[in-house]
């Protein structure tokens, strides 16, 4: 039974933003990594961004100055601010958990995972 909950996943132009949503009501707060990775047909899931249990955050170079994670504490709720979208950022994107204290940029190592939420970027 999963625990993280995607949402926010939509169908836009080139250019545009769209900021895609990941709770985890049953994890407990502050204490533990959270990721984003996105997959498309054919391929393995590729990582994305993450914010460590201090806060801190990596992304992946091909997103780098345009995405960004932040997360919203009180509400357990971590989202992923993406603006000038490409048709390369269409993909099915999943939220990952685990209680490591920093995080990894491979899939494997999670334990918790989300059902998926599809952005899709035309041009």
């Amino acid at each position: 039974q999963e625990q993280l909950v995607e949402s926010g996943g939509d169908s836009v132009q080139a250019g545009m933003s769209l900021r895609i949503s990941c709770k985890a009501p049953r994890l407990s707060q502050n204490a533990y990594c959270m990721a984003w990775f996105r997959q498309v047909p054919g391929k393995g899931r590729d990582w994305v961004a993450y914010m460590n249990g201090d806060g801190t955050t990596n992304y992946h170079d091909s997103v780098k100055g345009r995405f960004a994670v932040t997360k919203d504490n009180a509400a357990n709720i971590l989202y992923l601010e993406m603006s000038d979208l490409k048709p390369e950022d269409s993909a099915m994107y999943y939220c990952a958990a685990d209680y490591f204290a920093y995080c990894y940029k491979h899939d494997t190592p999670y334990h918790v995972w989300g059902r998926r939420t599809q952005v899709t970027v035309s041009s």
